[in-house]
């Protein structure tokens, strides 16, 4: 039964529109429900790739593409990104074979410029391509690009030669030398050949150094790929942050269209970013990249003195952190190791296993009190891990008083049975299953709260500051506040470093009308919380602070460290907008955009959706506009198109802007870029209606009318586009430019209308009159 064409139109239009708002959930959902209709519509599967793209869902994704591959085995664009997406994974065989099959389909359409970079883009992956090489030498000879193609040439005469294929060899070399004579390169490989030596092998082109590292991590992960389950907290972590090293390698060295966007936005970023300067960033590349490759061989020592290098050299991210702690762990650098720990810990990724190393430590060092503190920690991460998540936070305050007796506790062979007890138990692969045994066989609480793990693990009863607890809440739900917090006073007394009970004492603050105090109660407590390494219950906090207070900058600001730390870089980033639309409210506008580009840069630096970048972008554009600053804006809109080519408004202001500038010829540049790259994807209509809007704003500009009559012409509206030019003909003869009037008369000539002998005969006249 044929689809709907109505229903599948709205399904792509809604698809569109989400993908517009950067809500790639929404477009790709809109885009299966066209394919519900149309399953094998090239368009709408390509459009529902690139939406799982960004949702950061690869895999899905390459499926998507090879569908779209077999319905339009000739359009490069899907082949293209089954090399990008291939490469991403470290599935380098497909990454290169899908390359120069996209290079091929390109030239082809004759898009050499996109097919040479598929082919370079090989090469980079796998020097000794010999097909790659072979066709950038065709196709750099047809164009006339004699150097290029004679170092293609060298190229395969290498590869030839350790073929053992001494003819062929011979063959390329003179090949590169009837293209360029007086080559050195060339020269000197004739030298090599006579004397019988091996030529230099092809060098890797840039870029080429993240995909293979991306490869030897999966190598490295291969063993274990089958579950999960096979994993302990600190096997996984560990497998996590490197593969968390090897994707910021890959977009570090990248050499891609792709990546150059993100250089791109480091240039308008004004090298505010954390890898202040490109050879800072460079030195970060070569680091990662051998800490990864000795890591790879089983080369620890070298591998974690290469990645302190690399953070040296200005680089940081919990994922490298943990790598350094752990690695020193075990090489038993332990102050070294701490160190890194204590950074790692904040993040929800490596929480768990960084506490169990850190108990792991303090065990090694006989300090009973420290481990069993560090493994309580532990217990409480994992523990909070597998209730539902809305009692995770009381269950989290459970365990405070619980830490609390044990760093204060004298008995030995207690301690060592805590520490014994939590790390058999969590330091296994299938703990997340014991824990919930254990859950399971618990006594239910009248009250419905869940208890701590701990209660059965350590037989132990918990603290009489959670029976204060309980008698302080009675008090304030009976609207006894000043009893309440003497209660409180009493009881943090004998358990001063008890947070949840000075929460509990900044709320009876709050709710007494002590703003400041409450403010002041909580900021000290987030910041306890900080140190300890739980920026969860920090966030919490200082979210407290910003509902009670939202223009306390700080607060803000403090919350925005604690996410990035957590690893919940898309809410920091979310806080950054907020930040900024705040100071753009008061008309702080060198403010706002000092804050969008913080935003920006984490957006660069973390593992955040790349869809904000548009977003944020357009933003930093305005702000751009409303001071003037014309040159900036410009270099902005330019970014934009780039990030979003099929955007008119951007398109719009970048012919504005350049107007405005003095710069027509760029202006008219601009657009006619963007007006044949929609011709080219048959949407004329969008490209009349850009161009109407342009004649109507700019009434002025000649270039743009005649533009526009050019467009009506080449679509078949000659008939439209003649009165135009007949208009702005004589509106320049009024103005005195003949020159520009007879242009303007020579163009309707060549649209050879019905009476273009008659324009024949007024551009002859007007040329004897000049």
């Amino acid at each position: 039964m044929p689809g709907r064409e109505d229903v599948f139109q709205k399904a792509m239009n809604d698809g569109h529109s989400a993908a517009w708002d950067q809500e790639w959930s929404k477009a790709a959902s809109a885009y299966r429900r066209a394919l519900e209709e149309f399953p094998d519509n090239p368009k709408a599967l390509n459009s529902l790739g690139q939406a799982l793209h960004q949702l950061n869902e690869v895999d899905q994704a390459l499926q998507i593409y090879m569908r779209a591959v077999q319905v339009s085995p000739d359009d490069p664009a899907p082949t293209e990104k089954i090399s990008q997406l291939s490469e991403r994974v470290g599935d380098l065989k497909t990454a290169t074979e899908a390359a120069v099959r996209a290079g091929d389909l390109f030239l082809k359409q004759r898009d050499t410029e996109k097919a040479l970079e598929n082919w370079t883009h090989v090469t980079s992956i796998n020097p000794e391509h010999a097909i790659a090489h072979s066709r950038l030498a065709q196709v750099h000879e047809r164009l006339g690009h004699a150097q290029q193609a004679a170092m293609e040439y060298l190229a395969i005469a290498s590869i030839l030669q350790r073929a053992g294929n001494a003819e062929k060899t011979q063959e390329m070399v003179n090949k590169a030398l009837s293209l360029v004579p007086n080559s050195g390169e060339v020269k000197q490989a004739q030298t090599l050949l006579r004397t019988g030596q091996l030529l230099p092998r092809p060098l890797r082109a840039k870029g080429g150094t993240g995909p293979i590292r991306m490869a030897q991590v999966k190598q490295l992960q291969e063993p274990t790929k089958k579950s999960a389950s096979v994993l302990d907290p600190i096997a996984e972590a560990r497998q996590k942050a490197l593969t968390q090293l090897a994707e910021v390698l890959f977009d570090l060295s990248d050499d891609s269209p792709v990546a150059q966007d993100r250089k791109g936005i480091s240039a308008i970023m004004r090298g505010t970013g954390s890898l202040s300067a490109q050879s800072e960033q460079m030195k970060v590349v070569l680091h990662l990249g051998q800490a990864i490759d000795a890591q790879s061989k089983g080369k620890e020592t070298l591998a974690v003195e290469e990645m302190e290098e690399a953070q040296n050299a200005g680089f940081s991210s919990s994922a490298l952190s943990f790598n350094i702690g752990y690695l020193r762990s075990k090489g038993e650098r332990y102050e070294s190791a701490q160190r890194a720990l204590k950074n790692s810990v904040k993040h929800v990724d490596y929480g768990l296993a960084s506490r169990l190393l850190l108990g792991d430590i303090a065990l090694r060092r006989n300090a009973l009190n420290e481990a069993a503190a560090e493994y309580l920690e532990a217990l409480k991460f994992a523990d909070a891990a597998v209730v539902p998540s809305n009692q995770a936070d009381d269950l989290r305050q459970q365990y405070e008083p619980l830490i609390e007796t044990y760093q204060q506790q004298t008995d030995q062979e207690a301690l060592a049975k805590a520490c014994e007890n939590i790390r058999g138990l969590l330091l296994r692969a299938d703990w997340r299953d014991q824990l919930h045994t254990i859950r399971e066989r618990m006594p239910k609480q009248e009250s419905g709260m869940v208890a701590p793990l701990a209660d059965i693990i350590l037989q132990v009863q918990s603290s009489s500051a959670l029976e204060s607890m309980n008698r302080i809440n009675q008090l304030a739900r009976a609207g006894n506040l000043r009893s309440a917090m003497e209660e409180a006073f009493a009881a943090v007394q004998h358990a001063p470093t008890y947070l949840p009970l000075h929460i509990v004492m900044g709320d009876l603050l709050a709710q007494e009308g002590h703003t400041e105090e409450a403010i002041a109660k909580f900021s000290v407590v987030a910041h306890s919380y900080s140190v300890r390494g739980e920026a969860a219950q920090a966030g919490k906090l200082l979210r407290r602070i910003i509902q009670i207070s939202p223009m306390d900058f700080g607060a803000r600001n403090r919350l925005i460290d604690q996410l990035v730390a957590r690893g919940q870089t898309d809410d920091a980033i979310q806080e950054y907008l907020d930040l900024a639309s705040i100071h753009y409210r008061l008309a702080e506008l060198d403010m706002a955009r000092k804050t969008y580009t913080n935003a920006l840069r984490l957006v660069q630096q973390g593992s955040a959706s790349r869809d904000w970048n548009v977003h944020i972008l357009q933003r930093m554009a305005d702000i751009d506009m409303q001071r003037l600053d014309w040159k900036q804006a410009l270099r902005v809109y330019e970014q934009i198109r780039t990030l979003a080519p099929d955007d008119d408004a951007t398109h719009k202001q970048l012919v504005e802007l350049n107007l405005r500038m003095g710069q027509p010829e760029r202006a008219m540049s601009e657009l006619e870029s963007y007006v044949t790259r929609l011709e080219n994807q048959n949407k004329q209509e969008l490209a009349v209606a850009f161009l109407e809007e342009l004649v109507r704003d700019h009434e002025e500009q000649a270039l743009i009318k005649r533009a526009f009559a050019a467009l009506l012409h080449r679509i078949g509206r000659t008939a439209e586009a003649i009165p135009i030019l007949d208009q702005l003909g004589e509106a320049l003869i009024e103005k005195g430019d003949r020159q520009g009037a007879l242009e303007v008369i020579n163009q309707i000539v060549l649209m050879n209308p019905p009476n273009a002998q008659d324009y024949r005969a007024l551009l002859a006249q007007m040329q004897n009159d000049l």
